[in-house]
């Protein structure tokens, strides 16, 4: 069961897909009228996942997708009769997960949503991997800067500056990296 948020941007009634929704057993949060007040309708309501139905996503629209799958990212279903190239890669930029052109059909939902979570759980993962070696790398510049210091500072070779860095996280139960990086405050506040 995923706890679902509406956002119908259109004329058109949602109460077909409501019901849709409803008898595949998700729960149907309160829609929501517009995209201008998406990420703070997405973090009060938790949405497991949010559906919008419009004509064709405005550039307001995107920026409010773009602000939610940084803050409060969520799988995103968007349905739109606009099949321009350029407006659906701006959408699968901004978060967008799935891109449904020709009609929101009742009939199709299900395997669009398994399709949407499918895609921001890959998403997410690789997101995850990507931060996690950004900050080895970050990790590993802080270690090498900080033995730089140590060797121009103390005379010390590169060995030496490593083997004394590692000696201080250890007593000091700390990460290497964070040795490193309080080394280099250090140097900064010294001058």
């Amino acid at each position: 069961m995923l706890r679902v948020l509406l956002v119908n941007d259109t004329d058109k009634p949602i109460a077909e897909l409501e019901q849709a929704l409803r008898d595949a057993g998700h729960e149907v949060l309160p829609h929501v009228a517009a995209a201008t007040g998406l990420l703070k309708a997405v973090q009060d309501r938790q949405p497991d996942v949010v559906i919008l139905d419009v004509d064709s996503p405005s550039r307001d629209t995107l920026e409010q997708l773009a602000m939610m799958h940084r803050h409060a990212p969520r799988p995103v279903v968007m349905f739109s009769a606009d099949d321009d190239d350029g407006l659906i890669r701006d959408a699968i930029g901004a978060g967008v997960a799935a891109y449904v052109v020709d009609g929101l059909s009742p009939a199709r939902l299900a395997p669009v949503l398994r399709v949407a979570m499918a895609r921001f759980e890959q998403q997410s993962h690789v997101r995850h991997r990507l931060d996690e070696l950004e900050q080895k790398l970050g990790d590993r510049k802080d270690i090498d800067r900080a033995k730089a210091l140590l060797m121009e500072r103390r005379g010390m070779g590169e060995a030496e500056a490593y083997a004394a860095l590692r000696q201080q996280a250890m007593r000091q139960g700390l990460k290497l990296a964070d040795v490193a990086r309080r080394i280099l405050s250090m140097a900064d506040l010294l001058g």
